[in-house]
């Protein structure tokens, strides 16, 4: 069964940065492309950035030139660089992983882990 742990999450002032972490076990990590989702009070979830096992990235375009997202195999652990950040960003943010890349575009899990919150604010 796979596990997902999220963390990094924090209170910070418009403008500043925050990089979100999350390890995964349970699955052959170096397989599975990865995405962040991100879900705001009274939103839907959302797919903020992805990463393919070979390392191709996409982003959503409300954090394009803000955010990257990277991964390290060895350490199982897929990264959010979030930088430039906004009070829309404010969120529960959540990764997922799935060896097929339309999974992760749609988001379409069953389960999730328990998210990290960032809250953007002065």
């Amino acid at each position: 069964q796979v596990q997902l742990v999220e963390s990094g999450g924090g209170l910070v002032q418009p403008g500043g940065s925050l990089r979100l972490s999350c390890a995964a076990s349970g699955s052959i990590f170096s397989l599975n492309a990865m995405g962040w989702y991100r879900q705001a009070p009274g939103k839907e979830r959302e797919l903020v950035a992805a990463i393919t096992s070979s390392g191709s990235t996409t982003y959503a375009d409300s954090v394009k030139g803000r955010f990257t997202i990277s991964r390290d195999n060895a350490k199982e652990t897929v990264y959010l660089q979030m930088n430039s950040l906004k009070p829309e960003d404010t969120a529960v943010y959540y990764c997922n992983l799935d060896r097929r890349w339309a999974t992760i575009l749609r988001g379409d899990f069953r389960s999730w882990g328990q998210g990290t919150q960032v809250t953007v604010s002065s």
